[in-house]
């Protein structure tokens, strides 16, 4: 009879090995599905988006108040050109070019390295249907009626300047990874605003164009969102949380919430300055203001919920 001794390193190696397929195995169990309702709470910001631009247009087109208010931002801009219009309007020759250079830059590198096709097919996508759809609704929409302010009667609702600035930032935001998709929002929202800021200062497009076009964007860039989560199945849709990355820091959510409300402190402000009696009756420049912060406060607070939204979507570490 023959008896065989077993070796105790070799009982330690297969430990060890079990211990690092667990291991290997520990990243996939880790990952969650998307939050519960996520769905709905897209299909509702997508909704809210065209009620927004439906209710824009009828405010600031179709009623009397609308118009005088728009009108008077734009003719108020004057006094504000002479200062800053060559530095705007050389800001609006390059913007094109600056939106989709950073746009294609972002887009095709994530693409590549990570070789997120589907991805950047949707964001592509749902970004030039959003400038085809900016010239449509100018084709579309019914002329300005007369409703006794002096304006011209030719539609600029939505500005396609700013819905080229704002799609641009919002395929970046798509394309970046949760950990960096607050930095990316922040950065993205301030590129769109100063855009629309500079065709008010030019006096290409009324306060009321610019926010249209931020909702026109959201139409679009919402659902493709939505598409590009529910789709991409791996590790890239994984994140910790705010502040667990420098890029999800709160501060990109808290800066922008402070700077909206400061517009609306210098939007209601200015509006209080126009009114008889209470500050001065004629006003120079309280228009132009007030629709310079209708412009912050829109593209600001559509910065933040977005960026809450994806948050709240976006699959998660334990």
């Amino acid at each position: 009879m023959t008896f065989q001794l077993r070796d105790p390193r070799r009982k330690k190696q297969g430990r060890q090995k079990q211990g690092r397929q667990k291991q290997g195995r520990q990243p996939a169990a880790r990952r969650m599905r998307l939050a519960a309702g996520t769905g709905f709470l897209f299909a509702v910001a997508t909704l809210v988006c065209a009620t927004g631009l439906a209710a824009t247009y009828y405010y600031f087109v179709r009623t009397t108040t609308g118009q005088f208010i728009d009108e008077s931002a734009l003719v108020e801009a004057v006094e504000i050109h002479g200062p800053a219009g060559k530095v705007t309007t050389r800001f609006l020759d390059w913007l094109p070019t600056i939106s989709l250079v950073m746009a294609a830059v972002v887009v095709l590198l994530v693409t590549v390295i990570h070789r997120r096709w589907r991805a950047a097919g949707i964001a592509v996508a749902a970004c030039v249907a959003a400038n085809i759809a900016t010239q449509v609704l100018k084709d579309l929409l019914p002329l300005r009626p007369y409703r006794g302010v002096e304006t011209l009667e030719l539609n600029s609702l939505p500005s396609g300047h700013t819905t080229l600035a704002a799609s641009a930032a919002a395929a970046v935001f798509l394309m970046a990874s949760p950990r960096w998709r607050p930095l990316a929002g922040f950065v993205g929202g301030t590129f769109a605003i100063a855009s629309g800021m500079s065709t008010l200062v030019n006096q290409w497009h009324r306060p009321a164009d610019v926010v249209a076009a931020f909702l026109v964007v959201g139409c679009f860039m919402i659902p493709a969102g939505w598409l590009i989560l529910r789709n991409d199945g791996h590790e890239w849709n994984v994140w910790d949380g705010f502040g667990g990355h420098w890029g999800s820091a709160r501060l990109w959510i808290g800066l922008p919430m402070v700077l909206g409300l400061a517009s609306t402190a210098v939007s209601v402000y200015s509006l209080v300055m126009i009114v008889p009696g209470i500050g001065q009756e004629a006003s120079t420049t309280n228009y132009f203001w007030a629709g310079i912060s209708l412009i912050v406060i829109a593209g600001y607070l559509a910065t933040v919920a977005t960026t809450c939204l994806f948050a709240y979507a976006v699959r998660r570490r334990d």
